[in-house]
């Protein structure tokens, strides 16, 4: 860091196993990616590009390589796993990562139903390829899975070969582990998290107050997701205990 200060808490260093920050990327272009890692690469472990982005994005392939000349894993949304995947297209999908170079992927059923001995199917074969992240957790309010099933499917995902699971709360946090209002559902997080190592979560957060519950609750080295790239320094600093919301929590400890 740039000058000493004392009880600060330690952050595990890249790359990491845990304490991740996956970045959201959903249309930087390649002078803003140049930018934003300049100044928040060291905080960044993953980015993924948003949804179905990386489809219409223009110069694809040469913006890939502006993040792999960092160093940066980026892998792209589930959601173009879906499509490729709704449309028969598995195969196409797995060349196309190779095409561009993209070693991790993510699997999901956020807006398609995949049985889900199928979607493990998916899992295990990707592994092959590169590193998986699998995605749990529906981007419809309305299904609502209990914390049971929830516990079930991430148990079942990371015994297929996921490095990690990701908690589904949509890039604006409003479902899954989340209500409508953006409020966590306490009981479910604490639930999952009796059986499944929270070295292994990701937790989708891109608001400031599921930042901090998660910081609370877990520690400065929890894995959080769907962080927007104007967030990433934000971010370090709360879990650093440098931003009002955690000034007080690590100190005198």
């Amino acid at each position: 860091m740039n000058f000493n200060l004392t009880q600060i808490p330690e952050r595990t260093q890249k790359p990491r196993a845990h304490g991740l920050t996956m970045v959201m990327d959903k249309g930087l272009s390649i002078n803003e990616v140049h930018n934003f890692l300049d100044i928040a690469g060291p905080h960044v472990d993953i980015v993924k590009l948003g949804f179905g982005t990386s489809y219409v994005t223009p110069n694809l392939k040469e913006k890939i390589q502006v993040y792999q000349s960092y160093g940066m894993p980026i892998y792209f949304g589930g959601t173009l796993f879906e499509a490729f995947l709704i449309r028969n297209q598995f195969n196409d999908y797995i060349n196309v990562c190779k095409e561009f170079g993209v070693t991790y992927m993510e699997v999901s059923d956020g807006s398609i139903e995949i049985p889900h001995a199928e979607k493990c199917g998916y899992i295990e074969k990707l592994t092959k390829v590169g590193t998986v992240l699998s995605e749990v957790g529906s981007k419809d309010a309305a299904h609502i899975i209990p914390p049971y099933k929830w516990i079930e499917l991430m148990k079942a995902e990371l015994e297929a070969g996921s490095t990690y699971v990701i908690a589904e709360a949509r890039e604006a946090g409003n479902v899954g582990i989340y209500r409508g209002t953006g409020e966590v559902r306490e009981g479910l997080v604490q639930e999952i998290l009796t059986q499944i190592p929270q070295e292994k979560i990701i937790w989708e957060a891109p608001q400031k107050a599921q930042q901090l519950y998660f910081l609370e609750l877990i520690d400065c080295n929890v894995n959080l997701g769907n962080i927007a790239p104007s967030e990433v320094l934000p971010l370090e600093s709360m879990r650093v205990g440098l931003r009002g919301d955690t000034f007080h929590l690590y100190l005198n400890k």
